[in-house]
Protein backbone atom coordinates (compact mmCIF):
# COMPACT_ATOMS: atom_id res chain seq x y z
CA UNK A 1 0.00 0.00 0.00
CA UNK A 2 1.56 3.38 -1.30
CA UNK A 3 1.45 6.47 1.11
CA UNK A 4 -1.60 8.39 0.05
CA UNK A 5 -0.73 11.20 2.42
CA UNK A 6 -3.65 9.91 4.89
CA UNK A 7 -5.65 11.26 2.41
CA UNK A 8 -9.85 10.53 2.68
CA UNK A 9 -12.57 10.27 -0.10
CA UNK A 10 -15.84 10.57 -0.53
CA UNK A 11 -17.49 8.60 -3.10
CA UNK A 12 -20.96 8.26 -4.34
CA UNK A 13 -22.87 5.07 -5.86
CA UNK A 14 -20.05 2.96 -3.64
CA UNK A 15 -21.78 -0.31 -3.87
CA UNK A 16 -21.35 -1.72 -6.91
CA UNK A 17 -19.93 -1.16 -10.41
CA UNK A 18 -17.40 1.83 -10.86
CA UNK A 19 -18.01 3.13 -7.16
CA UNK A 20 -17.16 -0.34 -5.46
CA UNK A 21 -13.76 -0.64 -7.66
CA UNK A 22 -13.04 2.79 -7.33
CA UNK A 23 -13.12 2.30 -3.74
CA UNK A 24 -11.36 -0.48 -3.83
CA UNK A 25 -8.58 0.89 -5.66
CA UNK A 26 -8.61 4.14 -3.35
CA UNK A 27 -8.29 1.83 -0.44
CA UNK A 28 -5.24 -0.21 -1.69
CA UNK A 29 -3.30 3.45 -2.28
CA UNK A 30 -3.71 3.87 1.06
CA UNK A 31 -7.02 6.65 1.11
CA UNK A 32 -9.41 6.62 3.91
CA UNK A 33 -12.59 6.12 2.01
CA UNK A 34 -16.29 8.19 3.17
CA UNK A 35 -18.80 5.47 0.86
CA UNK A 36 -22.81 7.01 0.40
CA UNK A 37 -24.87 4.81 -1.86
CA UNK A 38 -28.61 3.81 -0.67
CA UNK A 39 -27.70 -0.05 -0.25
CA UNK A 40 -26.10 -0.32 3.52
CA UNK A 41 -25.60 -4.01 3.56
CA UNK A 42 -23.66 -3.50 -0.26
CA UNK A 43 -21.79 -0.71 1.25
CA UNK A 44 -21.21 -2.48 4.84
CA UNK A 45 -19.23 -5.27 2.34
CA UNK A 46 -17.41 -3.11 0.36
CA UNK A 47 -16.40 -1.37 3.72
CA UNK A 48 -15.03 -4.65 5.25
CA UNK A 49 -12.94 -5.08 2.05
CA UNK A 50 -11.37 -1.69 2.36
CA UNK A 51 -10.72 -2.03 5.94
CA UNK A 52 -8.75 -5.32 5.25
CA UNK A 53 -6.19 -3.42 3.51
CA UNK A 54 -6.03 -0.72 6.21
CA UNK A 55 -7.93 1.72 6.02
CA UNK A 56 -10.59 3.22 7.13
CA UNK A 57 -13.71 3.04 5.85
CA UNK A 58 -17.45 4.51 7.07
CA UNK A 59 -20.55 3.96 4.96
CA UNK A 60 -23.34 6.47 4.50
CA UNK A 61 -26.95 4.86 3.25
CA UNK A 62 -28.47 8.25 1.38
CA UNK A 63 -31.21 8.12 -1.45
CA UNK A 64 -29.67 10.75 -3.77
CA UNK A 65 -32.60 11.25 -5.92
CA UNK A 66 -33.82 12.50 -2.67
CA UNK A 67 -32.94 16.11 -3.98
CA UNK A 68 -34.31 18.07 -1.14
CA UNK A 69 -31.39 15.91 1.47
CA UNK A 70 -29.01 15.66 -0.68
CA UNK A 71 -27.17 19.06 0.54
CA UNK A 72 -27.92 18.80 4.11
CA UNK A 73 -26.98 15.15 4.29
CA UNK A 74 -23.94 15.37 2.42
CA UNK A 75 -23.26 18.61 4.82
CA UNK A 76 -23.60 16.80 7.83
CA UNK A 77 -21.36 13.57 6.75
CA UNK A 78 -17.99 16.14 5.91
CA UNK A 79 -18.77 18.67 8.89
CA UNK A 80 -16.29 16.97 11.10
CA UNK A 81 -13.95 15.44 8.63
CA UNK A 82 -11.66 16.55 5.93
CA UNK A 83 -12.48 15.37 2.71
CA UNK A 84 -9.92 15.89 0.06
CA UNK A 85 -11.17 13.43 -2.68
CA UNK A 86 -14.95 13.80 -3.91
CA UNK A 87 -15.98 11.42 -6.79
CA UNK A 88 -19.16 11.77 -7.95
CA UNK A 89 -20.05 8.57 -9.35
CA UNK A 90 -23.90 7.25 -8.59
CA UNK A 91 -25.84 7.25 -11.56
CA UNK A 92 -28.70 5.17 -13.58
CA UNK A 93 -28.86 4.51 -17.16
CA UNK A 94 -32.27 5.24 -19.17
CA UNK A 95 -32.88 4.01 -22.93
CA UNK A 96 -36.28 5.62 -24.50
CA UNK A 97 -37.08 7.74 -27.04
CA UNK A 98 -37.37 11.16 -26.82
CA UNK A 99 -40.92 11.37 -27.32
CA UNK A 100 -41.83 8.64 -25.06
CA UNK A 101 -40.00 9.73 -22.50
CA UNK A 102 -42.42 10.59 -19.75
CA UNK A 103 -41.43 13.86 -17.94
CA UNK A 104 -41.36 11.84 -14.57
CA UNK A 105 -39.16 9.55 -15.76
CA UNK A 106 -36.79 12.39 -17.50
CA UNK A 107 -36.67 14.15 -14.37
CA UNK A 108 -35.44 11.33 -12.41
CA UNK A 109 -32.30 10.90 -14.95
CA UNK A 110 -31.83 14.35 -14.52
CA UNK A 111 -32.23 14.82 -10.92
CA UNK A 112 -29.88 11.31 -10.25
CA UNK A 113 -27.12 11.71 -13.45
CA UNK A 114 -27.03 15.89 -12.66
CA UNK A 115 -28.53 17.69 -9.80
CA UNK A 116 -27.33 15.01 -7.15
CA UNK A 117 -23.77 15.82 -8.52
CA UNK A 118 -24.07 19.52 -8.12
CA UNK A 119 -25.44 19.17 -4.56
CA UNK A 120 -22.88 17.07 -3.43
CA UNK A 121 -20.48 19.47 -4.86
CA UNK A 122 -22.16 22.40 -2.81
CA UNK A 123 -21.95 20.72 0.46
CA UNK A 124 -18.29 19.93 -0.34
CA UNK A 125 -16.91 22.87 -1.89
CA UNK A 126 -16.78 24.97 1.18
CA UNK A 127 -14.55 22.80 2.83
CA UNK A 128 -12.16 22.84 0.10
CA UNK A 129 -12.50 26.09 -0.60
CA UNK A 130 -11.13 26.90 3.20
CA UNK A 131 -8.37 24.30 2.62
CA UNK A 132 -7.49 25.71 -0.56
CA UNK A 133 -7.39 22.52 -2.11
CA UNK A 134 -9.30 19.14 -3.24
CA UNK A 135 -10.02 17.17 -6.66
CA UNK A 136 -13.84 16.61 -7.69
CA UNK A 137 -14.12 13.87 -9.95
CA UNK A 138 -17.09 13.44 -11.84
CA UNK A 139 -18.07 10.22 -13.68
CA UNK A 140 -19.51 11.16 -16.98
CA UNK A 141 -19.88 9.10 -20.07
CA UNK A 142 -18.25 9.13 -23.75
CA UNK A 143 -22.54 9.94 -23.72
CA UNK A 144 -21.27 13.51 -22.82
CA UNK A 145 -19.71 13.61 -26.45
CA UNK A 146 -21.68 11.53 -28.79
CA UNK A 147 -25.32 11.05 -28.86
CA UNK A 148 -27.41 7.74 -28.86
CA UNK A 149 -30.38 7.60 -30.62
CA UNK A 150 -33.14 5.64 -27.92
CA UNK A 151 -30.49 7.50 -24.94
CA UNK A 152 -31.51 11.09 -25.08
CA UNK A 153 -32.55 11.62 -21.57
CA UNK A 154 -29.07 9.96 -20.46
CA UNK A 155 -26.98 11.73 -22.98
CA UNK A 156 -28.57 15.45 -21.89
CA UNK A 157 -27.59 14.30 -18.63
CA UNK A 158 -23.98 13.22 -19.46
CA UNK A 159 -23.62 16.34 -21.38
CA UNK A 160 -24.61 19.03 -18.68
CA UNK A 161 -22.33 16.73 -16.15
CA UNK A 162 -19.68 17.29 -18.29
CA UNK A 163 -20.63 21.25 -18.82
CA UNK A 164 -21.05 21.29 -14.57
CA UNK A 165 -17.46 19.68 -14.49
CA UNK A 166 -15.63 22.28 -16.69
CA UNK A 167 -17.78 25.57 -15.44
CA UNK A 168 -16.75 24.53 -12.05
CA UNK A 169 -12.76 23.90 -13.14
CA UNK A 170 -12.17 27.18 -14.09
CA UNK A 171 -14.98 28.73 -11.06
CA UNK A 172 -12.71 27.02 -8.46
CA UNK A 173 -9.05 27.02 -10.09
CA UNK A 174 -7.78 29.98 -8.59
CA UNK A 175 -9.02 28.36 -5.13
CA UNK A 176 -7.05 25.26 -5.55
CA UNK A 177 -9.46 22.93 -6.96
CA UNK A 178 -8.91 20.40 -9.57
CA UNK A 179 -11.64 18.70 -11.37
CA UNK A 180 -11.76 15.93 -13.46
CA UNK A 181 -14.24 14.72 -15.74
CA UNK A 182 -13.91 10.97 -16.58
CA UNK A 183 -15.62 9.89 -19.32
CA UNK A 184 -15.55 6.30 -20.16
CA UNK A 185 -17.45 4.11 -22.92
CA UNK A 186 -19.51 0.74 -22.25
CA UNK A 187 -18.59 -0.61 -18.73
CA UNK A 188 -19.93 -4.44 -17.60
CA UNK A 189 -21.84 -2.98 -15.17
CA UNK A 190 -24.73 -3.43 -12.68
CA UNK A 191 -26.90 -0.74 -14.97
CA UNK A 192 -27.07 -2.96 -18.32
CA UNK A 193 -29.24 -5.11 -15.88
CA UNK A 194 -31.55 -2.34 -14.48
CA UNK A 195 -35.29 -2.04 -15.40
CA UNK A 196 -34.68 1.27 -16.86
CA UNK A 197 -32.39 0.06 -19.41
CA UNK A 198 -33.32 -2.09 -22.26
CA UNK A 199 -30.91 -2.86 -24.50
CA UNK A 200 -28.68 -6.34 -25.81
CA UNK A 201 -24.55 -5.85 -25.88
CA UNK A 202 -21.69 -7.78 -25.80
CA UNK A 203 -20.64 -7.35 -22.49
CA UNK A 204 -17.32 -9.38 -22.62
CA UNK A 205 -15.88 -6.98 -25.24
CA UNK A 206 -16.85 -3.79 -22.42
CA UNK A 207 -14.26 -1.74 -19.84
CA UNK A 208 -14.50 -3.10 -16.81
CA UNK A 209 -15.61 -1.53 -13.39
CA UNK A 210 -11.84 -2.10 -12.31
CA UNK A 211 -10.00 -0.43 -15.64
CA UNK A 212 -12.47 2.79 -15.22
CA UNK A 213 -11.59 2.67 -11.34
CA UNK A 214 -7.43 2.76 -12.34
CA UNK A 215 -8.20 5.66 -14.20
CA UNK A 216 -9.89 7.56 -11.20
CA UNK A 217 -6.92 6.84 -9.35
CA UNK A 218 -4.46 8.23 -11.32
CA UNK A 219 -6.28 11.11 -11.80
CA UNK A 220 -6.81 11.65 -8.22
CA UNK A 221 -3.24 11.01 -7.47
CA UNK A 222 -1.30 13.39 -9.37
CA UNK A 223 0.54 15.94 -8.07
CA UNK A 224 -1.23 18.91 -7.00
CA UNK A 225 -0.09 20.96 -9.56
CA UNK A 226 -1.25 19.05 -12.34
CA UNK A 227 -4.81 18.03 -13.80
CA UNK A 228 -5.93 15.88 -16.10
CA UNK A 229 -9.58 18.06 -17.14
CA UNK A 230 -10.93 15.39 -19.00
CA UNK A 231 -10.41 11.65 -19.28
CA UNK A 232 -11.97 9.79 -22.17
CA UNK A 233 -11.83 5.86 -21.79
CA UNK A 234 -12.65 3.24 -24.48
CA UNK A 235 -12.79 -0.49 -24.63
CA UNK A 236 -10.30 -1.47 -27.15
CA UNK A 237 -12.44 -3.86 -28.95
CA UNK A 238 -14.61 -1.36 -31.50
CA UNK A 239 -17.86 -1.12 -28.91
CA UNK A 240 -18.89 2.15 -27.86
Amino acid sequence: MTDSLNRRALITGASSGIGRATALAFAKSGINLVLVSRSEPALQSVATAAREVGVTAEVHSLDLSELSLVKERMGAIVADQTIDILVNNAGMGYTGTLMDTPLADWQQVIDLNLTSAFQCIQAILPGMRSRQGGTIINVASIASHQVFPGWGAYCVSKFGLLALSKTLALEERPNGIRVTAVCPGSVNTPLWDTETVQADFDRSTMLTPEVVAQSILHAALLPDSAVIEELILMPNAGTF
